[in-house]
């Protein structure tokens, strides 16, 4: 296991599972401090996620999960230390990443149809509905066998259920040929049916295509059957390994800052805190480590598509819509 921040100094971290064919790490991290609003999010941190990994991403609320997916993007420079994503320092609009960030309910009402709204990643510097080149559609098309959605790609978003949209907006993250996936709460306001089919379907895709995958949930046990290794934050401390080297009392209570007791109880495992359930508790309100409700809905490949609710140019082509 690798344990590093809270100014304990990170060495560059064991690489964990062989990367397939000698292959350079996905993703890494040296002596990495990011920072938000004033406040230390992680602490001289490093550690590194190869090729075909899938990593679960968890912590309390406010650990940096969105603020660490936002920096390896590009969008939150580091205060110091090196990311690097398939050896290159990271950049906006990296097209080695897909990217699906915390989603609500505005996608509910909306009718555009499923297929034009995978497209709409592909082509979200035209305003309105897409008018795709012929190897942007094949790619669509490619996109939707992977995860199953032709026939959703047929129906309006506003008939879909939250668990049929997840599964057009993990299409719209592999538009392009990503090499990473950061997938940033997927389950939230699914039932647990619903959780089980996007975590099976996201594992499946990975296995497939050989890609790395980095999935924040705020539980744990959607993802118990599916994960290689487990990336905890808390504190400013960053603890990634198996999930029996991290799901532990001493390691959980450095996180957390505080006495937490770890129960397994057939097949599931339970953070406590004072008999109380931590994870869920401190997910009762879907708040962002910014402090407020998150509202994106969308993708960022090759440069930001975030269907938001505000029009923001800064990060390349983001359009309202």
């Amino acid at each position: 296991m690798n344990e590093t921040g809270r100014g304990t100094p990170a060495s560059m971290p064991a690489s964990g599972p062989t990367s397939a064919l000698g292959q350079a790490p996905v993703l890494e991290l040296e002596h990495v401090t990011l920072e938000l609003g004033g406040r230390t999010i992680l602490r001289d941190t490093g550690f590194v996620v190869n090729q075909g990994e899938f990593i679960g991403v968890l912590g309390p609320n406010g650990a940096g999960k969105t603020t660490l997916m936002r920096a390896v993007l590009g969008l939150v420079p580091a205060a110091s230390g090196a990311i690097r994503v398939l050896g290159q320092p990271v950049e906006r609009g990296n097209a080695s990443i897909g990217y699906m960030p915390q989603t609500r309910t505005a996608l509910a009402g909306r009718r555009v149809r499923g297929r034009d709204f995978v497209a709409m990643a592909a082509d979200g510097h035209r305003w309105g509905l897409p008018l795709s080149d012929a190897r942007t559609r094949a790619d669509v098309e490619r996109v939707l066998d992977l995860v199953g959605g032709r026939k959703l790609a047929e129906r309006p978003l506003s008939e879909l259920s939250g668990g049929e949209r997840q599964r057009l907006l993990l299409a719209q993250c592999l538009l392009g040929d990503p090499k990473l996936l950061l997938l940033d709460e997927p389950l939230i306001s699914l039932d647990p049916h619903h959780q089980k089919s996007v975590v099976e379907l996201v594992r499946r895709v990975q296995h497939e295509l050989g890609i790395a995958v980095l999935f924040s949930a705020h539980e744990l046990n959607p993802l118990l059957n599916s994960l290689d290794r487990v990336l905890y934050l808390g504190s400013g401390v960053a603890a990634l390994g198996t999930v029996d080297e991290v799901i532990t009392r001493p390691v959980l209570s450095r996180l957390y800052g505080s006495p937490i007791d770890v129960m397994r109880v057939n097949g599931r495992i339970f953070v406590m805190s004072g008999g109380v359930e931590v994870e869920k508790h401190d997910h009762e309100h879907e708040h962002d480590e910014d402090g407020g409700h998150s509202h994106s809905h969308g993708h960022s490949h090759g440069h930001a598509h975030d269907h938001s609710h505000e029009h923001d140019s800064r990060d390349g082509h983001t359009h309202d819509v």
